[in-house]
């Protein structure tokens, strides 16, 4: 999760400033956020569904964070 545009990152800036003040000017921008590695079992759609859902009711914060999910098959 990371937060919206429109919301302030000041941590982020913060991590902006310190690669500029290191001399890699070509990075635009850094968004700080976090993540939760979730194990769910089931076919993929069911999977897509859990985890939407789980996000939306528990674990974002939409007035401030949006979000985004990957899934990865276990190896």
């Amino acid at each position: 999760m990371t937060y919206k545009e429109s919301v302030f990152d000041p941590q982020g800036e913060t991590i902006t400033e310190a690669i500029h003040s290191l001399g890699y000017h070509e990075v635009k921008q850094v968004h700080v956020g976090k993540f939760f590695d979730v194990e769910v079992e089931g076919n993929i759609e069911k999977v897509k569904e859990t985890v939407a859902q789980i996000s939306e009711q528990l674990l974002v914060n939409f007035n401030l964070e949006t979000y985004r999910y990957e899934i990865m098959e276990e190896a």
